[in-house]
């Protein structure tokens, strides 16, 4: 009837918790299992499996997942270890970082997308890599500038 539906996207994970349309929460969620999330939520959401968006949902939250499947609203940055699926009419304005990503058509999406293997990294892990490439770009570029012998002068 809604097009995709969560159950079959998620695979065998199980809904365990449900926010449902008209209800509004502010804070931090944590779970085990799977959310769908069909009211409106503010806060964060950490989460070891998966997390759904329903078509009326409305989430501003920093989200750390295995997987999302998107077919609200989201406001804010989405981290998930495995995948993110960006469902028809969704609408995400924030940073993405996943392994892999799916975009069906008639998504809004405004932010950066990160993918990889290593995408979900913790952004501590990211910063300190950043780092660690940045010193080392320094040593390549005190490289070049190094004084090379002159050509030799051609026979005349």
């Amino acid at each position: 009837m809604f097009g995709k539906d969560a159950e079959i996207t998620t695979g065998q994970s199980t809904l365990n918790s449900m926010l449902g349309q008209g209800c509004k929460i502010k804070g931090d969620i944590e779970l085990q299992g799977t959310i769908r999330i069909d009211g409106q939520f503010e806060g964060s959401i950490s989460c070891p499996d998966t997390l759904i968006i329903g078509k009326s949902g409305v989430v501003k939250a920093d989200v750390k997942v295995k997987n999302a499947v998107i077919g609200g609203k989201l406001v804010g940055n989405i981290s998930a270890a495995n995948k993110i699926e960006l469902q028809t009419g969704s609408h995400v304005e924030g940073d993405i970082q996943t392994a892999r990503l799916v975009i069906d058509e008639g998504v809004f999406f405004e932010g950066n997308c990160k993918m990889g293997a290593n995408a979900g990294a913790s952004a501590t892990q990211s910063q300190a890599q950043s780092r660690d490439s940045h010193d080392h770009s320094k040593d390549n570029w005190a490289r070049k500038e190094e004084k090379r012998p002159e050509p030799a002068s051609a026979v005349r």
